[in-house]
This record gives structure tokens, C-alpha cells and sequence, in this order.
């Protein structure tokens, strides 16, 4: 497992991911004949990782394909972040979409320089005031972890443990971990959520270790939210023969007879919702958004919802109950 790339990973999950079926803020007709109107993408990794950085470089093709001018840099590393926004703005760039937690400080930094151009950090808006052509997002990671872990102890055939693997040993890895065991212990008595944050999007074999490490302390349903270290997980579920639930993508042609579901992030409708805005003059600048979580979020299997075989009529409806309560607020995915 430690042999398996991004570009791999990619390959696994080619052809997987299902766009939304949400309408756009403008019409395609309308988007056209803004033609004259650009975008940029900035992205922490290349638009082969199959997850983060694709789904977003998917968006903006869909904003190219409705006659927009986009441009987009791959693995931009934060010593060059500054170089690289300013360079877009210079070449007069309408809308900058910085998609990592490191761009809502630099845009608050660099945004105010240029007051006719709109930037949207995929990331939560900082607490002090935000320049009035910045918007942040909140992408709902808490309720669809909550989400997630009810839904691994609906499905758990022992009902002794369900485990979470986190990449990146950040605050929202840290708040998913914790309202993944916050679902699974408020929705079925007796059952113990566990969870591993590795501290590593990019590592398959800690993914995997980390997943049977808690397979062997009892947990028979894994989930993750870790780009290629949750592959990992996801083999390491495999190999012991127990369901696994994937993210970001769709990922049962990992293995159909294992995933129970994906838990999809749609960052493509995201982005495309963003510029779709921003041409519509629309942008909604100084604010965060915060989309419910069935927006920002889908639970697919391949063309269906689920997989029938690993998860029961009546644990589906039980999830689906969770599912709307979290997206109308009614249920807190907070202790």
C-alpha cells in the first residue's frame, strides 16, 4: 500500500463522481454572454488527487463550458501563494478561488489592494472582520461527520465499534473525528465510536494501519476523510472483510461488495455556484456561506443511494430521519 500515488488513486476513482442535481445561479444562456468574464483557481495539489483538488478543477471546467475564461495552478506551495493571487489580479481576473484554509488570512491580506476583484477562500471566515470582496465558506464537515458516524452504527453488524480516519492533523479533522464518535454513540446504545487523525492526506499505509488498529479493537464499519491515507483505511477494511463508507468522491469501485456509500463532497457545484454568482454580479463578499449539509454534501453508490446488500431498509430510513434533521438544524451535530 505504500506504493499507491495520487495519480493511482485517481485512476481507482475514474469516472466515479456524480455532479448534483442543483440548478445554477445564472443560466447557461446568461453565462455566455459574460465572455469576457475570468476566473482563477488556486489549488494546494495537482486535479489528479480524485478528491479536493478534482472536484473543484471539475467545477471550473463547467464555468469554462458555460463560455467563461478560466486559468487554474496546481500545487501552489504557501511560500508562492502571494505571487501567484497577485499575478491573476494583475492580469485582471474577476473572481480568485483559493481552495485551502491558508487562503482566508492571505486573501484578508492582499484583497483590500484590490477592491474590483472578488476572492473566495474555501475555508471558514476568520473571526475578525472580512474585506467586503471576500467570501468564506462553511462546507457542513461537522453534520456530514455526524452524519456519517450514525449512519456506520446503523450498519455495524456487531454494534461493538465503528472508526474514522482523519488526514491532516487540523481543527476540522479534529471536530469531524469527534462528531463522527458523537453519531454513532447518540444513535445506537452501547456502540463505541473510535477515531485515528494521522496527520496525512498523503500516506496509504498510516490509512491503513490506522483502520486495523481499530478493526482489531472491535470496530466491523470504517469511515474516512482523508484524500489517499483514507484509501488506505479503506483496504485495510477490505482486507478484514468489514464495510467501509467512502468521502469526497464516490468511491465503490474501490470495492462494490465492501462501500457502503460515499459520503460525496460537492465542491464542484461549489465552485461553479461561485462563479456563477460572481458573473451574475451576485457575489456575496464580507460573508460565509453556509450551504446545509444535503447541498454540500451527497450519500451515493455508483447511480443509486446505496448498497442494498450492506445496508438494511430499515437502517437507511433511520439514516435518512438523521440526515434532513442535521440539514434543517433540527439535530445538533455538537455535543
Amino acid at each position: 500500500m505504500a506504493g499507491i500515488t495520487r495519480r493511482n488513486f485517481a485512476k481507482m476513482l475514474a469516472g466515479a463522481v456524480v455532479l448534483p442535481a442543483l440548478a445554477p445561479v445564472m443560466s447557461r444562456s446568461a453565462l455566455a454572454a459574460t465572455k469576457e468574464f475570468k476566473v482563477a483557481l488556486l489549488l494546494p495539489g495537482t486535479i489528479s488527487d480524485g478528491g479536493w483538488n478534482t472536484l473543484a478543477y471539475q467545477g471550473l471546467q463547467s464555468l469554462k463550458k458555460s463560455g467563461i475564461k478560466v486559468a487554474w495552478s496546481e500545487s501552489v506551495p504557501q511560500a508562492q501563494m502571494e505571487q501567484s493571487i497577485r499575478g491573476y489580479a494583475d492580469d485582471g481576473y474577476n473572481l480568485i478561488i483559493g481552495h485551502s484554509f491558508e487562503y482566508g488570512a492571505a486573501f484578508t491580506e492582499i484583497a483590500p489592494d484590490y477592491p474590483d476583484t472578488d476572492f473566495f477562500a474555501s475555508t471558514f471566515k476568520p473571526a475578525e472582520a472580512a474585506p467586503k470582496n471576500v467570501e468564506y465558506i462553511n462546507l457542513a464537515y461537522i453534520q456530514a461527520a455526524y452524519a456519517a458516524g450514525a449512519l456506520a452504527a446503523l450498519i455495524s453488524d456487531k454494534g461493538k465499534a465503528v472508526g474514522f480516519v482523519g488526514g491532516g492533523d487540523n481543527p476540522t479533522q479534529q471536530g469531524m473525528m469527534r462528531a463522527f464518535i458523537l453519531g454513532a454513540e447518540k444513535t445506537r446504545s452501547g456502540i463505541k465510536g473510535l477515531g485515528v487523525v494521522t496527520g496525512d492526506y498523503g500516506n496509504a499505509a498510516k490509512g491503513r494501519e490506522a483502520a486495523t488498529a481499530m478493526i482489531t479493537n472491535g470496530a466491523d464499519v470504517i469511515w474516512h476523510a482523508a484524500d489517499v491515507t483514507g484509501l488506505g483505511a479503506l483496504q485495510g477494511a477490505i482486507a478484514a472483510n468489514v464495510k467501509a463508507i467512502g468521502c469526497y468522491t464516490d468511491q465503490k469501485e474501490v470495492s462494490p461488495s465492501h462501500i457502503a456509500c460515499s459520503f460525496k463532497q460537492n465542491l464542484d457545484w461549489v465552485v461553479e455556484q461561485v462563479g456563477s454568482a460572481a458573473a451574475g454580479h451576485a457575489f456575496k463578499g464580507g460573508e460565509e456561506w453556509s450551504p446545509s449539509v444535503a447541498k454540500a454534501w451527497s450519500v451515493i453508490y455508483g447511480s443509486t443511494s446505496h448498497n442494498a446488500s450492506l445496508v438494511s431498509d430499515g437502517a437507511w430510513q433511520a439514516f435518512q430521519k438523521i440526515w434532513q434533521q442535521l440539514d434543517t438544524g433540527a439535530l445538533s451535530a455538537t455535543a
